[in-house]
């Protein structure tokens, strides 16, 4: 990863973004959106204080949001020689929490456009009591421009990703200290 690399969001992750940031507090979804990728030296920085392992760094990763407790969302770039929007999105939540939520950013979009964040498509167990998601027309519409051939359902979403990525809670536990 590059220090001062280009740290923009390709065009349909900024789109999302946007709304996710008007959206903060009004549905229940617990996801704040930065403006851009942290650096490699933030994502390095909390990937080590993450992990305990100071040996790491923090180039698998492209940190893009957090949760309210800090727990982030990225991606995780394991595919080799594959675009930036290939990747699965990951959530490393800050009481441990992990999972591969998404197979890709297509599959993301549609993942939000269902009234998910990370953290509620990492999680086994409710945000809230009365927590519901909540279908959010403005993300599905970016969905269906960046994404119209990735359409399903939040469940859906998380079970292709859970399927494809098994192993990713054990790849990230053997990496602490």
């Amino acid at each position: 990863m590059i220090v001062n690399g280009d740290r923009q969001f390709p065009a349909a992750l900024a789109a999302a973004m946007a709304v996710r940031l008007e959206c903060i507090g009004e549905d229940g979804v617990d996801f704040e959106p930065y403006e851009s990728f942290l650096t490699a030296d933030e994502t390095t920085d909390w990937f080590r204080a993450w992990t305990g392992n100071s040996e790491l760094n923090g180039d698998d990763f492209r940190v893009f949001g957090q949760d309210g407790t800090g727990g982030n969302a990225a991606f995780w770039m394991v595919r080799p020689r594959r675009e930036l929007v290939e990747q699965p999105v990951v959530f490393l939540g800050s009481e441990g929490e992990t999972g591969v939520v998404a197979r890709d950013l297509g599959a993301f979009l549609w993942l939000l456009a269902d009234g998910f964040g990370p953290w509620e498509a990492a999680t086994s167990y409710e945000p809230e009591p009365d927590w519901a998601p909540q279908v959010n027309r403005d993300l599905t519409a970016i969905a269906e421009q960046f994404a119209p051939d990735r359409r399903a359902s939040a469940t859906a979403i998380i079970a292709q990703a859970t399927r494809e990525f098994p192993d990713f809670d054990d790849t990230i536990m053997k990496l602490c200290r």
